[in-house]
């Protein structure tokens, strides 16, 4: 009922502030209803809610902002202890300004001079203690800036708070007198010292204080002019906790931040709802007046090495365990930030839509929460705009980020690069002409996998040359399936840009493999660009590799995998390559549970029988009877949706199969003559599978069932000892020749496959 009012409520308040056309008013509705819920239950006095898309926004004021010592109304115009959203808005946009104007180059201009941003935050590779030459010792003077950015510098989480002390200078020589538990680039590690050490970078490279250089560069030119640190006036600051006797109020809740006198690169920044939407339409605007556009796109994309699960912008969540306001539906891409205190930013620069929370949870006591809060009005956000799908958000693949961020992993390199007519962007343009074309770096080669560069052969390819650019194709499906020594000689790196289809099988995978252990001999780099997996990569399915390895088993993996080229790439790397120089551009907008056909991107035949979503839907299953004497459809029209042989009776066969009752699926006897492969020019009588809910079908079901039914029917013609070729699971083989049920077939499979789930966990790049 609260909900039902609320709904009409807004429904009024929408028409009359023309907000209609742009939200749902039931879902503007749910947010206030969360909000309101949440007070009710104690997890924070009170909140602010701004919700922006395009310029049109819904903000409001709920609760309370203070309940000690008295009881005060919430108002929109309320200031709010920023916690470690201080880390974006201040200190990554003060270190990204000097960046631009080259203040953190190998050669630092004078303060008056600005250099134009041409180095793709390439200075961002210099040392901390190239600013702070005190901060060194136990490895601390390998860290980076970027390491220092993206939370990868291996320091630990804060500075000791006993013995007691004080000061900001104390603050910064505790922090160089940090010892470093793991190598600097090795893995993700919320640090607070991380910023405080870029505070002080800022404070020493451009001679001012953080808080003065942020006043003065960044909140005066977006007019954010209830921002700052240690405010002055505190009649509008929400209380936080009470500590003893004394509520801080004005006063930063951080204990660190604290004992730095207010000022630190992590926390003591306050600011409003309405100064945080400036700042949030600064960077949906492309930045100006405070930061160029290609220093916006730099910093909102994802920074952290491919070896690391969580990823990072510059100092911003794109994908990690903090990434909460992103909610269920917000597209990877959008980014954003949590500060302790109960305040969320969150930004889909796609929709161009942001998402504001602030509130005091930690007010009177830290017993407050307002995690689960900031999910459900992620979202909602996401579910509030009006003609934006964000659950149906468009896709990039590796080659459309590459392209957006102008190539800059690229630059400098002379390349070799695999590929096939897969490797497109949105456009279908081809990635060998865009890489052809992209300024700063060299196509040297190009390498072509099974069924060639223009993926139109089923017969070993030879090596040749492309016409368009004149560059020599080495063929990896001839007499070598890897790069030679020869090959790679003058190339600094090799690029991987096919699509896969989500088998252990299909032999791009190998390819793949192959070629990262190539270049791991070599000393060359290896870069992928991603592509989503076409099934999806929710689902892992079938028997983990058991046999000996071979050109369609190169790896242990199940026959649905799940994963995509560059988390399979993170895999074959770590497990088969350990030390090669991987780099993986990846995807964005792709979450697991995703389809092909819901990612927008245009759909090319990988192969020239995988003709449909169907066809790799299909296939790890249809796919195993390949060599079992039956046609699987190839030389017809339809590929793997098709299944028969002269010697079966169709009839009895769709009988058969539908009698297992396999879930989402249904079977048509036919008949079917193809034009090639297996039966060419005989009729064959069989099945056509029709998948009718692919979210319920199993296609290793089908694949079993498929092999034990023609098995028991025809155990002399179906030749099922050769399963053994693309299953590599001899269990399962003598299984099906006992005539197993499909239940006791698949609980051979069941530990070893959750053992690969578990095992495949810390290359998930995707959620």
């Amino acid at each position: 009922m609260i909900a039902l009012l609320l709904a009409l409520s807004l429904c009024l308040e929408a028409r009359a502030a023309g907000i209609g056309d742009v939200f749902h008013a039931d879902k503007l509705a749910a947010m206030d209803a969360a909000i309101s819920l949440a007070i009710a239950d104690g997890r924070c006095p009170g909140g602010v809610l701004w919700l922006e898309h395009d310029g049109v926004a819904y903000h409001r004021a709920f609760g309370n902002r203070a309940v000690e010592p008295v009881r005060e109304a919430m108002t929109e115009d309320t200031i709010f202890d920023a916690a470690s959203l201080t880390k974006v808005i201040a200190t990554t946009t003060a270190v990204m300004q000097l960046v631009e104007r080259g203040r953190l180059s190998e050669r630092r201009p004078r303060a008056a001079e600005t250099v134009p941003h041409a180095d793709g935050g390439a200075s961002l590779n210099a040392r901390a203690s190239d600013f702070i030459p005190e901060f060194r010792g136990a490895g601390k003077e390998a860290i980076t800036l970027r390491q220092l950015l993206t939370h990868t510098s291996g320091l630990r989480p804060d500075v000791p708070l006993t013995p007691a002390w004080s000061g900001e200078e104390t603050g910064i020589a505790l922090a160089c007198a940090e010892p470093l538990p793991n190598p600097p680039g090795s893995a993700f590690r919320y640090s607070d010292i991380n910023f405080i050490v870029l505070g002080e970078v800022v404070r020493r490279v451009s001679g001012q204080r953080l808080d003065d250089y942020c006043a003065a560069q960044i909140f005066a030119p977006l007019a954010m002019r209830d921002t700052g640190f240690k405010p002055r006036e505190t009649s509008r600051v929400a209380p936080t906790e009470r500590i003893g006797s004394e509520v801080l109020r004005g006063v930063v809740h951080d204990p660190t931040a604290r004992r730095m006198d207010g000022v630190a690169g992590h926390a003591g920044l306050f600011t409003t709802a309405a100064d945080l939407a400036r700042f949030a339409r600064m960077l949906l605007g492309g930045g100006a007046p405070v930061l160029q556009r290609e220093t916006v796109a730099l910093m909102t994309s994802v920074q952290t090495p491919a070896a690391i699960t969580a990823r990072r912008g510059l100092g911003w969540d794109i994908d990690s365990p903090y990434a909460g306001p992103r909610g269920q539906w917000f597209p990877l891409g959008s980014y954003g930030h949590t500060g302790w205190t109960g305040g969320s930013l969150w930004i889909d620069p796609v929709s161009r839509t942001f998402i504001i929370f602030l509130s005091n949870r930690n007010h009177p006591t830290e017993a407050g929460s307002v995690i689960a809060l900031h999910r459900t009005l992620g979202t909602l956000a996401a579910e509030a705009v009006r003609g934006f799908d964000l659950k149906g958000a468009e896709v990039l693949a590796g080659i459309d980020v590459l392209a957006r961020e102008k190539f800059a992993t690229l630059r400098g390199l002379k390349i070799g690069l695999v590929t096939n007519h897969t490797g497109i962007d949105r456009e279908r343009r081809p990635t060998i002409d865009l890489l052809h074309g992209a300024p700063g770096v060299t196509l040297a080669a190009l390498f072509s996998p099974e069924h060639g560069i223009r993926g139109a052969l089923d017969e070993k390819i030879a090596d040749s040359r492309d016409e368009r650019t004149g560059l020599p194709i080495h063929s990896l499906y001839g007499e070598t399936r890897a790069p030679t020594d020869a090959q790679l000689a003058g190339l600094d790196a090799l690029v991987f840009d096919i699509q896969d289809i989500g088998c252990r099988f299909y032999t791009y995978i190998s390819t793949l493999g192959e070629c990262i252990a190539a270049t791991a001999r070599a000393g060359k780099k290896f870069i992928v660009l991603d592509r989503p997996n076409p099934i999806g990569g929710a689902r892992v399915e079938g028997p983990v590799l058991a046999a000996p390895r071979s050109f369609t088993a190169w790896h242990e993996l199940p026959v649905r995998h799940g994963m995509t080229v560059g988390e399979l790439a993170k895999m074959f790397a770590a497990e088969r390559a350990p030390g090669v120089d991987l780099t993986v551009v990846a995807c964005e907008g792709w979450t697991r549970g995703a389809w092909f056909d819901e990612t927008r991107l245009p759909w090319v035949s990988p192969s020239p029988n995988m003709r449909s979503l169907t066809a790799a839907t299909l296939y790890p299953g249809v796919g195993l009877l390949e060599f079992c004497n039956v046609s699987v459809g190839r030389g017809t029209e339809r590929p793997f949706e098709l299944l028969g042989a002269p010697y079966l009776d169709e009839r009895a066969l769709a009988a058969a199969l539908g009698a297992a009752a396999l879930p989402g699926m249904r079977f048509a006897p036919i008949r079917f003559t193809p034009a090639a492969s297996t039966f060419a020019g005989e009729e064959c009588r069989g099945v056509q599978m029709i998948v009718t809910d692919r979210e319920a079908f199993s296609p290793l079901d089908l694949g079993i069932v498929l092999a034990t039914v023609l098995h028991r029917g025809h155990p002399r013609e179906v030749k099922i000892e050769r399963l053994a070729r693309l299953l590599a699971h001899p269990p399962t083989l003598a299984a099906v020749q006992a005539g197993k049920s499909l239940d006791e077939i698949k609980a051979l499979w069941a530990a070893e496959r959750e053992k690969f789930s578990s095992r495949r966990e810390e290359y998930l790049i995707y959620r």
